[in-house]
């Protein structure tokens, strides 16, 4: 069917069958909607080589062109950490990072006189180990965040490693009255070093498992992006499309062709002696630093007549802050509050395709529950497939699905479920009415950062086609953001490896017409705890500013 020669009648028609038969618009759906008749909804197993090989490398990739290969080293250099001495093997404890030992100076304003509105406040970290000794090398991991509870006010910090066991927190005041300080280590200096080589000597220690059937005929066998190499023979599931790799050992008696799902098992920490001790909830993870004076600030209003005090150290500022509980932007966007009614305006007519984890399921579940004609196929709750929408009178469809494998979750994913952003962005025919927003990161964490970068590479390509094809087609892109973390989740999903990847998204797709949702400041600056999930008020921010980039002009 030609999508684009589809009138109301016809939608009308096909959806009103569908409503009676979920399965078959499961079938239709791709061509039905939006996809050229020749797209493949079974992109992994069909695109994918399923012939037995048993020659294969850990962590095997296609070779990268010299350009690539440029730009990946560029992007790891950006990334770099500061350097620190050895640790001791076994690991000394006391020689670490202490936040309770450590503390925070809100230095006074340059000049003299009485903070305002537009000036930079400044503050000063110590950081001392165990004994309270002052550390003499920087690379802890520090988070700060300005705000008032009572003025539903927020903003992220820009912390600067002086290297040498100090570092400079700046903030921007944005906000007449009290402005409150927080200081978070996140993780001391020494936890980086185990965190950077659990990642990148055991890439597999997150493992899967392959659910392969036929029959009454059941098989289970181990499944990674990063195999290690034995005498059994593997399942080459590499997509040929992406080049995005996905290995299982082959069954016994089973072939490649049976795969009917797959799952997260577990993750091994690989940790030395004393190692685990430096992972500590309510010790030295994520853990507040207190200050040596007041921690807090009175702002008062914008003099007009005199000027601002800036920090000389960082540039830029951040992306934006909470006033009143909802999100300002300081990146030339205009957030507008949308409604309910706002939010059908806005999305009338539109095809709206989500694609990512359960961060972004999350924004499926809110259009779902708050767009009040979309109507869920399937199972009435938002966390069962299939994951598609549609508001008949309106015209809008919103869907969600998987982003392509490694899926972490525990149980099993069937492959027809999960899909590569950028085969699905390739079949798009795209224009003014589609939207695409896609947030990939979570899942990929565990990974060294060259698979998060060669995943985004292949999605940057499909970006540029649909853009190329497409101009009118609006991307819009979620990063990463910081959440709750024990000694296991930060073995695999530290914010220490997250930030990392916010800063290579942000790097690889610069200079293209896409949009952000900057979720990691979204998150760091609200007074809600981090989590994985942000809670519902921090999601409507997003979903306001995600509607405010779709339209710019309506809002109340």
């Amino acid at each position: 069917m030609n999508v684009r020669a589809c009138t109301r009648r016809e939608y009308t028609a096909i959806f009103l069958i569908l409503a009676l038969a979920a399965l078959i618009f499961v079938i239709r759906y791709m061509e039905v909607v939006e996809f050229p008749h020749e797209v493949n909804t079974n992109i992994i197993t069909q695109n994918a080589s399923t012939v037995p090989d048993m020659h294969y490398r850990i962590c095997t990739s296609q070779s990268l062109s010299p350009e690539e290969a440029l730009e990946e080293r560029s992007l790891l250099d950006s990334v770099a950490w500061p350097e620190m001495p050895l640790l001791p093997d076994p690991l000394l404890l006391l020689q670490t990072s202490d936040p309770a030992h450590s503390t925070f100076t809100i230095l006074p304003r340059r000049g003299g006189g009485q903070w305002r509105v537009g000036d930079q406040l400044e503050v000063m970290i110590k950081i001392s180990d165990f004994q309270g000794r002052p550390k003499k090398f920087g690379g802890d991991f520090l988070l700060a965040r300005l705000h008032n509870l009572k003025l539903g006010a927020g903003v992220a910090g820009q912390v600067v490693d002086h290297l040498n066991g100090s570092y400079s927190a700046v903030f921007s005041l944005l906000w007449e009255g009290e402005a409150y300080v927080q200081v978070m280590m996140v993780h001391p200096t020494e936890a980086i070093p185990v965190l950077n080589r659990v990642s990148r000597e055991h890439p597999d220690r997150v493992y899967f498992l392959g659910y392969f059937g036929s029959g009454s005929d059941t098989e289970i066998t181990a499944c990674n992006v990063c195999l290690r190499s034995t005498e059994r023979p593997v399942c080459n599931f590499t997509d040929l499309r992406t080049g995005e790799p996905w290995f299982c050992f082959k069954p016994k008696n089973l072939s490649c062709d049976a795969r009917t799902g797959q799952a997260r098992k577990g993750i091994l920490p690989h940790l030395k002696a004393n190692e685990a001790k430096l992972f500590r909830g309510g010790v030295n993870l994520k853990v507040n630093i207190k200050a040596s004076g007041p921690a807090n600030v009175t702002v008062l209003q914008k003099d007009e007549g005199q000027p601002e005090v800036k920090s000389s150290i960082v540039t830029p500022g951040p992306s934006g802050y909470y006033y009143q509980g909802l999100w300002q932007a300081l990146d030339g966007t205009t957030v507008q509050p949308f409604r309910i009614l706002k939010r059908t305006q806005c999305l009338k007519g539109k095809n709206v395709h989500l694609y990512g984890d359960s961060t972004m399921l999350q924004f499926f579940t809110f259009l779902i529950t708050v767009l009040p004609g979309v109507k869920k196929f399937g199972p009435p709750s938002t966390l069962q497939r299939p994951f598609i929408g549609f508001d008949f009178a309106n015209n809008i469809l919103v869907t969600f699905s998987f982003h392509g494998p490694p899926m972490l979750g525990r149980g099993p994913i069937p492959p027809t479920d999960q899909h590569y952003v950028a085969n699905d962005m390739d079949s798009f025919t795209g224009g003014d009415n589609t939207v695409v927003v896609f947030g990939i990161w979570a899942h990929l964490t565990p990974f060294p950062i060259e698979v998060y970068i060669r995943r985004l590479r292949s999605i940057r390509k499909a970006v540029v086609r649909l853009l190329t094809r497409a101009p009118g087609t609006m991307i819009i892109i979620r990063t990463g953001n910081p959440r709750e973390l024990s000694l296991d989740l930060a073995l695999g999903f530290s914010d220490w490896y997250s930030l990392r990847r916010v800063k290579v998204l942000r790097a690889m797709f610069k200079g293209l017409n896409v949009h952000f949702i900057d979720a990691w400041e979204m998150v760091l600056a609200h007074s809600k705890p981090h989590a994985i999930h942000p809670s519902p008020a921090i999601i409507m921010n997003m979903i306001d500013v995600l509607l405010s980039h779709v339209c710019p002009k309506i809002g109340s």
